[in-house]
């Protein structure tokens, strides 16, 4: 299902299909690197990822995370839209980008409107990120989008520090 449109990009939600591109999407550098290994080896895994994630997600809560596909072409190049986790009071948005698709802008306009929906279609009051403080393309990005950094967490139980930013819509 649609979701979003931008002038270059279509948000829609992820279906069981999409397993091949979570596979490679969740294996790559960035997303071991900056979000973490969810031992997603095979496309069973990918889609039970699926499932249990975004899908299970826009049951419960009437959104998740969408796939990001060109607008021409229906190319797959990331996710972007909100989780709601039990760790956090807010809700946070989460992106990624496959590799093959760095430095175009589509995080920047795939989350520009996924802000726009959440402030006028969800009407949140606040929408929080979290990302290693080592990222700067993402840290750059939140700034971008006028979140401010809140504080740091201990978001993974891990003993190692991570950003928390928000930007408040009231």
């Amino acid at each position: 299902m649609k979701i979003l449109q931008t002038d270059r990009l279509l948000l829609r939600e992820f279906e069981e299909s999409d397993a091949p591109f979570i596979l490679d999407l969740l294996n790559s550098e960035g997303w071991l690197r900056y979000i973490g290994d969810r031992g997603v080896r095979d496309l069973a895994g990918a889609e039970g990822y699926l499932r249990k994630g975004p899908i299970t997600s826009y049951r419960e809560n009437g959104f998740g995370l969408w796939m990001v596909e060109l607008l021409e072409g229906g190319i797959p190049v990331g996710m972007c839209g909100f989780i709601n986790r039990d760790t956090l009071e807010d809700i946070d948005i989460g992106y990624a980008l496959h590799p093959d698709h760095y430095g175009k802008g589509y995080a920047l306009e795939a989350a520009q409107a996924c802000m726009r929906y959440a402030r006028h279609c969800l009407v949140l009051p606040r929408v929080v990120a979290v990302t290693d403080p080592g990222n700067e393309s993402s840290i750059a990005l939140l700034k971008k989008l006028g979140f401010r950094f809140a504080k740091q967490i201990d978001f993974a139980n891990s003993g190692e520090p991570s950003n928390l930013y928000q930007i408040d819509f009231e």
